[in-house]
């Protein structure tokens, strides 16, 4: 079985969305970092650093749970471990241009 890619995790994420925000959390920006480890079983673990818009986001915790488990349905993923981090703070600037096109934010 190959590899999981940085694409293909991204790819899935781009299926979790901010209950908030109309718009799927990689073109948000609120994704920092993907990691992979090997794991028994020709399988890889993952681990994602996630920031969110804000440190007071009510919705922390299901879209960390959204993230997990979207991750973990990849083929060849044995566990997804989500980190929640801070720094750098997230900034509009982050948003991808069909967040801001979705958002109606001129470039």
């Amino acid at each position: 079985m190959p590899d999981v890619t940085e694409s293909d995790v991204m790819g899935a994420l781009k299926e979790v969305f901010d209950p908030e925000i109309p718009v799927n959390i990689v073109d948000l920006g609120l994704i920092y970092a993907v990691r992979f480890d090997p794991a028994p079983e020709e399988k890889q673990d993952v681990a994602v650093d996630l920031t969110l818009t804000s440190q007071g986001c009510p919705a922390h915790v299901t879209i960390g749970e959204q993230v997990k488990a979207r991750v973990e349905q990849l083929p060849g993923i044995r566990t997804a471990t989500v980190n929640i981090v801070w720094d750098p703070a997230w900034t509009p600037e982050r948003l991808s241009p069909d967040a801001r096109k979705q958002l109606g934010i001129d470039n």
